[in-house]
């Protein structure tokens, strides 16, 4: 038996929810969870549904059978098989906490993904992506070959079938053309001081102005540099006893966890794109478990 996620984006409408439900009923599908959120403010539908496919019905014969409810309700959806790991291309600088999260979790299984490579413009983690048997794309950045390095990024997606980008902390200001020909493809990372706190130092910045709280914001990547629509949040509490290099090391902890959960949210399939913002529903049962527990 094939588990299946299916989700949907359309206009608010009475009746979509019992068309779908009916659907899968009639393909001898069993649901195994379902979240939907109605956006009263922008009249727009969202749902998520996981289930079995008890009687073999493939990807094909559900395509088939649920374009005339898409016609009837104009809906936009998307089907997946939970089994397929998505393609996932990494991208790091110099800072590599996030990289070695995402290595970690990948490692044992909580994050079940296909890393097709890293593109890094430094040598700094070449030996580690080697010795985990992931191609190493050293691509350096200058201001006279962006386009060039751009291109050469662009050239490693394309044939690598890659379907998302994690930017593990890569330090480098990505084109307006590339991030509109990867929208809602591209995740990043940063810290949450933006905007309050631009420019070099954010942390001993932070730490001058005494505050309490910091943390991570991951989000899709778009024209609009640290705008795109929020994906993950989390804080940490300090106090005035932490020192500026305590708020670093704090901060980085807190960027790792908020990327991974970004990350894990979206090859889940549980981010839908609400205009400038996201819907993201709750995981499944047995989406955090991992191949080597313990």
């Amino acid at each position: 038996m094939t588990t299946f996620v299916l989700t949907v984006t359309c206009p608010s409408t009475r009746g979509i929810v019992a068309a779908i439900s009916g659907f899968l009923a009639d393909m001898a599908c069993n649901i195994v969870d379902s979240s939907q959120f109605d956006d009263l403010g922008s009249g727009r539908f969202f749902m998520r549904i996981s289930f079995i496919s008890e009687e073999g019905k493939t990807e094909k014969d559900l395509r088939g059978g649920l374009k005339p409810i898409a016609e009837r309700f104009s809906m936009e959806t998307e089907l997946y098989d939970q089994e397929r790991r998505m393609k996932v291309l990494l991208m790091v600088s110099r800072f590599g906490h996030c990289l070695n999260d995402l290595l970690y979790r990948w490692k044992i299984g909580a994050l079940p993904i296909e890393i097709v490579g890293v593109v890094s413009n430094h040598f700094d983690y070449q030996k580690v992506i080697v010795n985990h048997d992931i191609p190493f794309h050293h691509i350096p950045v200058t201001k006279e070959n962006k386009p060039q390095a751009e291109a050469k990024i662009m050239e490693i997606v394309e044939t690598t079938g890659t379907e998302l980008v994690v930017l593990a902390r890569y330090m480098q200001v990505l084109s307006d053309t590339m991030c509109q020909r990867m929208s809602g493809r591209i995740i990043n990372i940063h810290h949450s001081f933006l905007p309050s706190f631009k420019g070099a130092n954010p942390y001993k910045q932070a730490y001058q102005r005494g505050v309490k709280l910091i943390g991570a914001t991951a989000h899709y990547v778009t024209a609009d540099l640290d705008e795109g629509p929020i994906i993950e949040q989390d804080t940490v509490r300090v106090t005035h006893a932490q020192s500026a290099e305590d708020y670093v090391s704090l901060g980085r902890d807190v960027e790792a966890q908020v990327l991974a959960r970004a990350v894990h949210a979206h090859i889940h399939h549980r981010v839908l794109l609400n205009g400038s913002r996201t819907v993201v529903f709750p995981p499944s049962p047995g989406s955090f478990a991992s191949e080597r527990m313990g």
